[in-house]
């Protein structure tokens, strides 16, 4: 007695389905058609796509949002042919999310920002963006969370909620280059304008500075030990901008040494005071 109304739920559930099965046949008909649908559209929109030259990151929009779309359609009609009136789907769901919308307060705010992120394009897949101070490259814009690939190749997932309240900077988003710099000191006494000179013959040998902007040296500073620059330049390569950085210092290094530049390094003098015999001896110690 005590497995009967398990056992009574099972049976009248296969009853029904041995009385409705043709409706359970034309939902899942529903569901491979629609996703047939979707394999069609997206091997045509990928086409069209090509053709308009329309970057990657809009591609990627479009086709999730159509397939969001229509996977939502098939699955209400589908629910519809197996006897699943919609006006009941709409009363629980309206019922459901009053229920829950207190404790997934923060669900729903990651899936509308996911839906916003999607139809503002402003975060688009292939983006770089600056995420807790570091670059990393948008893999994956989902309806809740969205992945993204920092340099060190560490997949990352974050809500959607922060891409859209946090400040998010998207480095590529109108395709202009950005401006970066390599700052170094040079030895007092050094030959400012020779030093502004290979500073920018380092920034022109590199092939991915641009030459408009045309890179620029800042004489930054007199400092405690240098004389401080600052070399200015563009370049379209965000995600490579580090090891761009790094090129130059390899180079700067390469045509100090060739030119007598002396790169220094911090010194301090030392001065000791000994009172013998009523005599002062004050002598630097370097």
């Amino acid at each position: 007695t005590h497995n009967r109304p398990p056992m009574q739920f099972l049976e009248n559930l296969l009853d029904y389905f041995q009385d409705h099965w043709t409706r359970f046949v034309s939902a899942l008909v529903i569901l491979a058609v629609a996703r047939l649908f979707i394999f069609i559209l997206h091997r045509l929109l990928k086409r069209f796509f090509t053709r308009r030259e329309i970057d990657l990151g809009r591609q990627y929009t479009t086709l999730q949002i159509t397939k969001y779309v229509v996977y939502t359609l098939a699955i209400l009609l589908a629910l519809e042919a197996i006897g699943v009136p919609l006006s009941v789907i709409w009363a629980g769901s309206a019922a459901l999310l009053v229920g829950a919308g207190l404790g997934l307060q923060q669900t729903f705010n990651d899936f509308t920002s996911g839906l916003i992120i999607l139809f503002e394009g402003s975060l688009q897949v292939g983006d770089v963006v600056m995420v807790d101070g570091q670059f990393a490259r948008v893999e994956k814009i989902g309806l809740r969370t969205s992945e993204v690939k920092t340099l060190d190749n560490i997949l990352i997932n974050i809500p959607n909620s922060m891409l859209v309240v946090e400040k998010v900077t998207n480095v590529s988003k109108d395709k202009t280059p950005s401006r970066y710099q390599v700052e170094v000191g040079v030895a007092y006494g050094s030959d400012v304008q020779l030093v502004k000179k290979l500073l920018l013959q380092a920034a022109e040998a590199h092939p991915k500075i641009l030459k408009r902007p045309a890179p620029r040296v800042q004489f930054k500073n007199f400092g405690d030990s240098s004389l401080d620059f600052a070399l200015h330049f563009f370049t379209q390569d965000h995600w490579g901008s580090a090891f761009i950085r790094s090129d130059l210092r390899f180079e700067i290094n390469r045509l100090f040494r060739e030119h007598g530049i002396a790169i220094p390094f911090p010194q301090r003098d030392i001065w000791i005071r000994s009172e013998q015999n009523g005599d002062d001896d004050d002598g630097p110690l370097t």
